[in-house]
């Protein structure tokens, strides 16, 4: 009889602490870039939020077979879902004290921005009672409820977020502000049900028979229903146009498959003890030896990339109010990755009531003017040889490098601003 295939790796820690992952950074064509460096920070130690990665094979068994489930996939995935709800002592959905999770892509190699998430997963009209109860903030759980609404809409549905911003638009218009973040909890109640119908409008029952209610298409209040569609959204995202042109630019087989990332949800707009960033642990612009990226205070991760908060420097962190210590051991943790993978890294992060959590992190991307420094200095420094400091730079970047350039010490008179597009 033939050996059943793993399709699912658990990571992190169980109720007792201790380690269980299943996984490491060498597994990146059976977990995806990302779930295999979670497991390997798991596994060096390093505060991730347990969850479970499903296999990129499942992703092209699901492909290959016109979307359509491999026999056993649905029973292993629920296996897993329910030893992390033991893990937390929660369960998706629950009433009283839901477990909310996030579903993530992660491709082989490195596609950033290409493929789909959905956070909060496991909100629906009961457990965010639960939610407001354990929290004490009904503000937040009825904002966490909107996006994920929002999200789930847009992601996994296919409904226009336009609609979802406009509804948004028009609340803070009523009430005459001008930040989403003068919106109360009543207003954002508001807002859950005016998505709700957002989402009947937009979706055909027809099409989605597990949604129907009287023959109209329903927000899916069953977790379960959420994360089956969830996970094949993002199975889904894989051939998406955009994924499918950036792998073909970059030369990436299109057979690899995305791995999913199911994970605890950890949160950092749950108030000014809360954060969410991205970083780089050296300049990603210039190699110098420096932290470098940006973070918010009491939002979630796609507030930072979306662009609609001004974001502070990375190097700010420890000296805020009630981060100080979650700063400093952000910038601890900056060290000891770049001396594990002996390379420049780009880390996602996120604290919530002042603990730290790594949510992502992978070997991060340069221009040639860095790639050159950093290799370099990481020579210098020990962590690199010689050879492979040779190996960090790319034919095409010593090109970029031999194009002129201005003289940083020239005079000049400013003609225009923009972003650079060329190496000159």
């Amino acid at each position: 009889m033939a050996e059943a295939v793993k399709r699912v790796y658990k990571f992190g820690k169980d109720a007792q602490g201790n380690n269980v992952t299943e996984g490491n950074t060498d597994m990146k064509l059976v977990l995806g870039g990302k779930g295999a460096n979670l497991a390997e920070m798991a596994n060096i130690g390093l505060p991730v939020p347990p969850g479970f990665t499903i296999t990129c094979q499942t992703c092209m068994e699901y492909a290959n077979a016109d979307n359509t489930w491999p026999e056993g996939a649905l029973d292993e995935i629920s296996e897993y879902r329910a030893d992390l709800e033991a893990r937390m002592g929660k369960r998706i959905g629950d009433d009283d004290d839901p477990l909310l999770v996030s579903v993530r892509s992660g491709a082989p190699m490195s596609m950033p921005g290409m493929m789909d998430t959905v956070l909060n997963l496991g909100l629906n009209d009961r457990s965010i009672n639960g939610l407001i109860k354990q929290t004490e903030n009904p503000r937040f759980a009825w904002d966490s409820y909107r996006r994920f609404i929002q999200m789930f809409s847009n992601v996994v549905m296919g409904i226009d977020g336009d609609k979802f911003e406009h509804a948004i638009t028009a609340a803070k218009d009523a009430k005459g502000v001008q930040q989403d973040t003068d919106l109360d909890a009543a207003d954002l109640e508001a807002l859950v049900g005016t998505f709700k119908g957002i989402f009947t409008d937009s979706v055909d029952a027809a099409e989605y028979p597990e949604l129907a209610v009287d023959g109209k298409a329903q927000f899916p209040q069953d977790p379960m229903v959420q994360l089956k569609l969830a996970i094949e959204a993002v199975f889904g995202s894989w051939n998406n146009p955009r994924a499918t042109l950036y792998r073909k630019q970059n030369k990436i087989a299109d057979d690899l498959g995305t791995a999913v990332n199911v994970q605890c949800m950890v949160f950092g707009n749950k108030g000014d003890t809360s954060a969410t960033g991205v970083a780089f642990t050296r300049n990603a612009a210039d190699g110098t030896n420096e932290f470098y990226g940006d973070y918010l205070v009491n939002a979630q991760g796609e507030d930072v990339v979306a662009g609609i908060r001004n974001t502070s420097p990375i190097s700010e962190l420890k000296n805020v109010a009630g981060l100080e210590q979650a700063g400093q051991e952000l910038e601890d943790i900056f060290v000891l990755l770049e001396k594990h993978f002996r390379d420049m890294m780009d880390i996602e992060f996120t604290i919530e009531q002042g603990k730290l959590f790594m949510l992502q992190t992978r070997v991060g991307k340069r221009t040639a003017a860095a790639a050159l420094k950093i290799a370099i200095d990481m020579e210098k420094e020990g962590l690199i040889t010689k050879e492979e400091a040779v190996c960090r730079v790319a034919p095409e970047q010593l090109d970029q490098l031999l194009h002129p350039q201005f003289d940083k010490n020239a005079t000049y008179d400013v003609v225009a601003r923009g972003l650079n597009a060329s190496p000159g």
